[in-house]
């Protein structure tokens, strides 16, 4: 594994998308990033050199396009997995569908997964994630912000973590694809935020209180209604109402 650590960059997922000839599992780090990319088109807040922003390049090739949420998977739970060695006793990282990534009903972690496809073949993905660590004070209006050292009083040495998650996740994913995509299924749902229960969901219809029932290989979520109706939803499609409303 080979890290690459910048002073600054706009984007570590755009820097790492600029070497497509890049060997598998590099990874470029950033102190200082000043467009991080968020899912649905949303900045990443993250105050310089207090936590990890990075991307890694992955190249896979046991697992098929139409299995490229083994990824997600892999990666989400890597994280999450990596998370437990530093919560409190009694916190719990979970993971909102696809990958964000929760301890409770805040925010700990972005991932944003970019895959290049070629002749019907996954030929590189960029893994991209920005990870609350030492941060003490979130200004952006971004709803639900939180960081380990919120969560715990303590700061953290950023070099040794990076070293360390980046290697979780490449394991995994390499775990992953050796089994062709099948690998994490009934991991990732056990870690899923809101895996238990019913809870309040908004869709283009309008809003809803249903239940997870299933995540398809090709990460399509299925909800049960009150009713006992389901539905399935791509990316995008449905959101997951917190206490404020967003």
């Amino acid at each position: 594994m080979n890290i690459i650590t910048l002073e600054e960059t706009a984007s570590t997922n755009t820097a790492l998308r600029a070497m497509p000839d890049a060997p598998h599992a590099t990874v470029v780090a950033a102190r200082r990033q000043t467009a991080g990319r968020g899912q649905r088109g949303n900045t990443w807040e993250s105050e310089p050199e207090k936590n990890l922003t990075f991307s890694i390049l992955v190249r896979p090739s046991g697992i098929p396009p139409v299995r490229q949420m083994a990824i997600s998977r892999a990666v989400s739970l890597a994280i999450v997995r990596w998370l437990d060695r530093y919560l409190p006793e009694g916190e719990e990282a979970s993971i909102k569908w696809p990958n964000d990534i929760y301890v409770g009903d805040r925010k700990i972690c972005g991932i944003l997964i970019e895959h290049v496809l070629t002749s019907g073949r996954i030929d590189r993905t960029v893994i991209g994630a920005g990870i609350n660590v030492n941060q003490a004070l979130f200004r952006s209006d971004a709803p639900n912000p939180v960081s380990l050292t919120q969560l715990t009083g303590r700061t953290y040495p950023l070099d040794a973590m990076l070293e360390e998650v980046t290697r979780d996740i490449v394991d995994l994913v390499e775990a992953e694809d050796r089994a062709a995509g099948t690998l994490t299924e009934r991991d990732y749902m056990e870690r899923l935020w809101r895996r238990e229960g019913f809870h309040p969901y908004r869709d283009a219809a309008g809003c809803f209180d249903a239940a997870i029932d299933s995540v398809a290989p090709d990460g399509t979520l299925t909800l049960r209604r009150l009713d006992g109706t389901v539905s399935a939803y791509a990316f995008k499609e449905v959101a997951a109402i917190i206490e404020d409303g967003k």
